[in-house]
């Protein structure tokens, strides 16, 4: 075998590499953009659902199919804090009371998952036992004013005076393609904002 032979062969061998890693390369990025597009999607259609369960829920208070039953506005939120809402409402439309008890889990609760900011956002109706999933929520905060537009300050000693509220809530992407807790520091979230929220039965006081 000539010398150059060998120098062929061995041009061959580093252009094949090349090649085979630019293809590996090019297959990650694939990779890699279908895996945040699809986070992307999903982490949308999270915000949307929650963002609709909330508003619809917090439309509510106070309502009740037999009106009767909860003939004072000014005690349907027996609980109010930046980041927790107990208030009463009627979820099945059957002219029973229910209460609905919102709040924002801890970080610890969920130290298995990628991200290190993730909670739960639980809702609890009447009795039943908290039960929650992983939908990406890292920010659940509230905002309350009164019937003059003032703030509340938290947490809320007389929660009868809340006649609006201001819900921010913040989703981020339950995995990253890079699986650490710096990957998490530079993917944007989706944020939803209600400002203002009025539930129809605070006006009738």
């Amino acid at each position: 075998m000539g010398f150059t032979t060998i120098l062929d062969i061995l041009g061959s061998i580093i252009i094949g590499g090349l090649l085979m890693m630019i293809a590996w390369r090019l297959s990650e990025a694939a990779t890699e953009r279908t895996f945040n597009n699809s986070g992307e999607l999903s982490m949308q259609q999270n915000l949307s659902t929650i963002a609709n369960i909330i508003e619809t829920d917090f439309r509510k208070i106070g309502y009740c199919d037999n009106y009767n039953k909860i003939p004072d506005p000014t005690k349907a939120i027996t609980f109010a804090d930046t980041s927790s809402l107990k208030f009463l409402t009627d979820v099945d439309s059957d002219g029973n009371v229910d209460s609905i008890f919102y709040y924002l889990g801890p970080t610890t609760e969920l130290l298995s998952t990628p991200n290190p900011r993730d909670r739960i956002l639980y809702r609890v109706v009447n009795n039943e036992a908290p039960i929650g999933s992983n939908l990406g929520v890292t920010r659940f905060y509230m905002v309350f004013y009164d019937a003059l537009s003032d703030t509340i300050p938290p947490p809320v000693t007389t929660p009868g005076i809340i006649s609006s509220i201001e819900i921010n809530l913040m989703v981020e992407k339950v995995a990253a393609f890079v699986d650490s807790a710096a990957a998490y520091d530079t993917i944007p979230g989706a944020f939803w904002q209600q400002i203002r929220l009025v539930a129809r039965n605070l006006k009738n006081r």
